[in-house]
C-alpha cells in the first residue's frame, strides 16, 4: 500500500498549503480516521443511467467502497465509502436560474474531484454558481465521516466529521465538526464546531452556535491524533455490518413491495415492517427499519429511519436520522440532524414543521411539536422546544433582530420561510413526490432502472490499493 500511503502525503500537503494561515495541520486528523489497509478492502460502484451523458475517468486514485452517478473525474485521491450523487448536473443547451440570473449551459457539467481525501461523504452535483455551468470541483480539500458536500464547490478545504457545506462556494476554509454552512461564498474562514449560519446577503442572517460541551460530551467529538467519537459516530458504525449483504451480494431479492412510480435503491437497507407509499424514493445507503413511509416521502442518502411514520410529502434530507417519531405531512427534517424518540417517549412534529439541518432532538419524555414551527438546536425537554423554536408565523412578521438563547436572527422573516418553502417544493418536485402517472416526473421515477456495475483496485504488488486508470464512456 505504499503508493496509497504517497497519496495520501500528497493530499495532505496541498491541503495545509492552502490552510497555511491558520497553521492548520490536516495529518493528525486524517491518518488516525481510516487504516490504510482498508482502502484495498472493498469495490467501488457506478450506476449507468440514460438520463445523462455517461462518462466516467478515474486515475491515480482508491475508491474504496464508493459510489458514482452523473458524469465524474476523479484524479490523484482516496474516496472512502463515499457517494458522489450527479443526478442533477446540468445539461448542455438547458437554462438554468442561478444566483438571480437565468444561464444557459454551454457544455454539459462534470464533477471533478481531485487532490482530495473524502471520508463517507455525500456529494450532491445541485451547483448555484452560474459562473461555473459546465464544471462542479473538488480540489485540495478534506473531509471528515458523514460530511455533505451539496451543491458547493471547494477548494483548499478541511471539513470535519457530520459537517455540511450547502449552496456554499468555499475557498481555503475549515469547518468544524457539525458544524453546517449555507451562506453563498466564504473564504478564509475558520468556522468552529456546531455553528449553524444560513445567510442570503441582504435579505437575512441566522446564526445558532451549539455550546462546546454539549457537542464533545455526547455527540461528537474530533481532536489531533485520535478517531471521532460520540454517539453519532458509534450510531452510524453499529449498523455499518447490517449493510454487509447487500454489498456481498451481485444480485439481491427486493424485501419491500415498491409501488408504481417509487423507488428503493439496491443500496438501500430495508429492515422489519417497513412500508413505502407511491412516490416514496430511498436513496443509496438509506436505512429503514419498521419505517413507514406516506406518499411522496424521501430517505436520502445516509438517513436512518426507525420506528417511525411519516405521513407523506416529507423530506428527509442528507444524513438525517428519526427514530420513534411520527410526522405529520411537508415536515422537513435538515442534513444530519438527529430526532431521538424513544419507545415510551414518542416524537411528534405537526405538518409543514422545519427542523433545521444539525437539530438534536433527544428526549427521554413524549414531545409535541406544533404545526408549522421552526425548529433548531439542542432539545431534550418541553423547556428546551420552547427556546429553540418559534411559529413560522411568528417568525414571518420578524424585520430586523431577533436574538433567542444563542440564536441571532437578522433581516427579514418572511423572506427567510419562503425561501425554505421554495426549496422544499424544489426537492419535492424534483423527487418525483408529485408524479401523477405521465407528467412530473423526478428521480423517484427516473432512478427505478440504474445499472450498477463495479470496479476493484489491485489486490497486491507495487500499485496494490489504487485503482487503475479506468475511462467508461458510451
Amino acid at each position: 500500500m505504499e503508493r496509497v500511503e504517497q497519496l495520501t502525503d500528497r493530499i495532505i500537503r496541498r491541503v495545509n498549503i492552502n490552510l497555511q494561515e491558520f497553521a492548520f495541520d490536516t495529518g493528525p486528523y486524517l491518518r488516525n480516521i481510516v487504516p490504510t489497509n482498508q482502502l484495498g478492502r472493498f469495490y467501488a460502484f457506478y450506476g449507468i443511467w440514460p438520463h445523462h451523458p455517461l462518462y466516467f475517468h478515474f486515475s491515480n486514485s482508491n475508491l474504496s467502497g464508493s459510489y458514482f452517478l452523473g458524469k465524474c473525474e476523479i484524479y490523484n485521491s482516496i474516496l472512502y465509502k463515499s457517494d458522489i450523487r450527479g443526478d442533477e448536473l446540468k445539461q448542455k443547451g438547458k437554462t438554468y436560474h442561478l444566483g438571480g440570473f437565468d444561464v444557459k449551459a454551454e457544455e454539459d457539467e462534470i464533477i471533478r474531484i481531485r487532490d482530495s481525501f473524502l471520508i463517507k461523504t455525500l456529494v450532491h452535483s445541485y451547483s448555484h454558481d452560474p459562473e461555473q455551468t459546465d464544471l462542479f470541483l473538488i480540489k485540495n480539500t478534506v473531509s471528515g465521516p458523514y460530511a455533505n458536500i451539496h451543491g458547493s464547490p471547494v477548494e483548499g478545504c478541511f471539513m470535519g466529521p457530520f459537517s455540511t457545506v450547502d449552496l456554499t462556494t468555499l475557498y481555503d476554509c475549515i469547518i468544524g465538526a457539525y458544524s453546517y454552512i449555507q451562506v453563498g461564498e466564504l473564504s478564509h474562514r475558520r468556522i468552529e464546531a456546531g455553528q449553524i449560519w444560513i445567510r442570503k446577503e441582504g435579505v437575512f442572517d441566522f446564526r445558532y452556535q451549539f455550546p462546546p460541551d454539549v457537542l464533545a460530551s455526547r455527540y461528537i467529538a474530533f481532536r489531533p491524533d485520535k478517531a471521532p467519537a460520540g454517539l453519532f459516530m458509534d450510531f452510524a458504525e453499529d449498523r455499518k455490518t447490517d449493510f454487509q449483504e447487500i454489498f456481498d451480494v451481485v444480485h439481491l431479492s427486493q424485501t419491500i413491495a415498491v409501488p408504481k412510480g417509487a423507488s428503493v435503491n439496491r443500496y438501500a437497507l430495508v429492515k422489519g415492517q417497513s412500508h413505502v407509499s407511491e412516490n416514496v424514493l430511498v436513496a443509496q445507503r438509506a436505512f429503514l427499519e419498521d419505517a413507514w413511509l406516506g406518499k411522496g416521502a424521501n430517505a436520502q442518502e445516509n438517513c436512518y429511519i426507525s420506528n417511525s411514520r411519516l405521513e407523506g410529502y416529507d423530506i428527509t434530507a442528507h444524513g438525517a436520522t428519526i427514530i420513534y417519531s411520527n410526522l405529520g405531512e411537508k415536515v422537513f427534517v435538515g442534513f444530519n440532524a438527529f430526532l431521538q424518540g424513544r419507545a415510551d417517549a414518542l416524537l411528534t412534529i405537526g405538518e409543514e414543521s422545519i427542523v433545521l439541518p444539525h437539530t438534536i432532538i433527544d428526549i427521554k419524555a413524549p414531545l409535541q411539536i406544533p404545526p408549522r414551527r421552526l425548529v433548531w438546536g439542542r432539545i431534550v425537554d418541553q423547556k428546551d422546544l420552547e427556546n429553540h423554536s418559534i411559529s413560522l408565523e411568528q417568525l414571518s412578521d420578524i424585520r430586523g433582530e431577533l436574538s433567542w438563547g444563542n440564536m441571532r436572527f437578522n433581516g427579514n422573516g418572511l423572506a427567510f420561510v419562503e425561501a425554505f418553502k421554495h426549496r422544499i417544493e424544489h426537492i419535492l418536485t424534483d423527487n418525483g413526490a408529485y408524479f401523477d402517472g405521465e407528467k412530473n416526473i423526478g428521480h423517484a421515477q427516473k432512478g427505478q432502472n440504474i445499472s450498477f456495475n463495479i470496479i476493484q483496485p489491485y489486490p497486491n504488488g507495487e500499485l496494490e490499493g489504487l485503482y487503475p486508470t479506468i475511462d467508461i464512456r458510451p
